[in-house]
């Protein structure tokens, strides 16, 4: 194994090690030949270039990188996500079929956390063939998730026909594939998990003005060659005639379009092949104007300072999401972590970890990562949990007809564990 685990840190440092191109000259360049960007360009750019950008060529996570996420903080988060999976997956007949998928999935340390649930519950499981499909962009992040995810570290995939880019297998046996878009998952029921991944798709800024929307752009300082600004577009952009929404009373709006369109593709999915997804992320519910930010070393990072060298992210309009979803699934949601977590179980659970500890040093980070998970002054209320489902899973029972005495019912649908409160008997 050690020898496996060098390799492949050999492997991830001729990504993040070779020479850096510049990305401010990168992008100047673009500026000078067809004039000032849109933000959603801009972020693509700096984020998601496959020569230099952010996701692609930098090991972001954990305390030596720029943000340290929910999974990295406690495994406790995401044995509960892994509850949940399992939860709607009973819910939903117990498919034969379970593909786990994660959209943006870091280190692999939330993937773990549930597949090691599927261990612990496979007695449950056991008549349903699961798999792991992970969604990445960044080959330095697939090789550190194959690290840690699978026996062999995982293997590049033969012929360029297929739609997997990577694959191996789980100590457990189970098959784990990766690819670049979600399109290229195989179809099937699926339960999709996409936490702080939304954030950090591209955006529209959009500035009301007294002509009507105008949409907001990266240019070139004028005064400051080597350094960019945003400036308003002087006339209407194809973004800004048709993305604000008819009525919208917010003086700025940001629109992320490519999150629109990922969740009109989930949310085809499942209404066609049944399953759910889980969306965790900063967020709101249509209320917030500019959330347009930037992280460097766990801290805060002017976006448009040194391109490249730090993340760039958006609080995610929930609302929006729901209206792109349309009417072929069924929304829950957004609640706040702190709810979520506290209605999957997280209090029960930590009372039992501490029970079981002895170790006073132990105990104290026990209790210092459920504060950062759950409390209002870190993640409790700055990050929500939003979820979508086949609209059969919360259809009421049929009601009985004319002087037809029925003796039994169809039951009530299960509520949907994180977004209500259970009681236990």
């Amino acid at each position: 194994f050690r020898l496996k685990q060098d390799f492949t840190n050999l492997e991830i440092l001729k990504y993040i090690d070779r020479p850096r191109p510049s990305m401010l000259r990168h992008l100047t360049s673009k500026i000078k030949a067809t004039g000032p960007i849109p933000v959603a360009e801009y972020m693509r750019e700096v984020l998601t270039n496959p020569v230099t950008g952010y996701y692609v060529r930098n090991n972001m996570l954990g305390p030596d990188g720029d943000f340290i996420t929910s999974p990295e903080i406690s495994q406790i988060f995401g044995e509960l996500i892994g509850v949940w999976i399992i939860s709607e997956w009973m819910a939903s007949g117990r498919p034969r079929r379970l593909q786990l998928v994660e959209l943006g999935p870091g280190r692999g340390s939330l993937a773990a956390d549930v597949l090691r649930v599927f261990g612990q519950l496979r007695s449950v499981l056991a008549e349903a063939s699961v798999s792991l499909h992970l969604v990445e962009v960044s080959p330095a992040l697939s090789l550190v998730q194959a690290g840690s995810l699978t026996a062999d570290g995982g293997r590049a995939a033969n012929g360029e026909d297929e739609a997997a880019y990577r694959r191996g297998e789980t100590a457990a046996g189970l098959p784990v594939s990766w690819y670049r878009r979600l399109e290229d998952v195989p179809a099937g029921f699926s339960i999709f998990v996409a936490h702080e991944f939304f954030d950090a798709l591209p955006i529209h800024k959009f500035q009301r003005t007294e002509r009507g929307w105008r949409e907001v752009l990266v240019d070139i300082d004028p005064e400051k060659p080597d350094a960019l600004r945003f400036v308003v577009a002087p006339a209407p952009t194809l973004a800004s005639a048709t993305l604000p929404q008819e009525g919208e009373r917010r003086p700025h709006v940001e629109v992320c379009a490519e999150g629109g369109v990922l969740v009109q593709q989930l949310a085809r999915r499942i209404a066609e092949d049944g399953g759910a997804a889980l969306i965790a992320d900063y967020g709101h519910d249509g209320t917030k104007t500019d959330t347009f930010r930037g992280f460097k070393g766990h801290r805060l990072h002017h976006v448009l300072d040194s391109p490249g060298s730090a993340d760039l992210t958006a609080d995610v309009d929930f609302s929006y999401l729901r209206r792109m979803a349309g009417g072929g699934v069924a929304c829950v949601g957004p609640v706040t972590q702190r709810s979520f977590l506290k209605n999957m179980g997280i209090d029960a659970r930590m009372q039992a970890l501490l029970r079981s500890c002895g170790d006073p040093a132990v105990r104290k980070q026990l209790l210092a990562s459920y504060d950062l998970l759950t409390s209002p002054a870190h993640m409790g209320e700055r990050f929500h949990f939003f979820g979508l489902l086949h609209p059969s899973r919360l259809q009421a029972p049929p009601t009985p007809q004319g002087l037809k005495l029925e003796r039994r019912r169809s039951p009530a649908p299960l509520p949907v564990a994180g977004f209500a409160e259970l009681s236990y008997t």
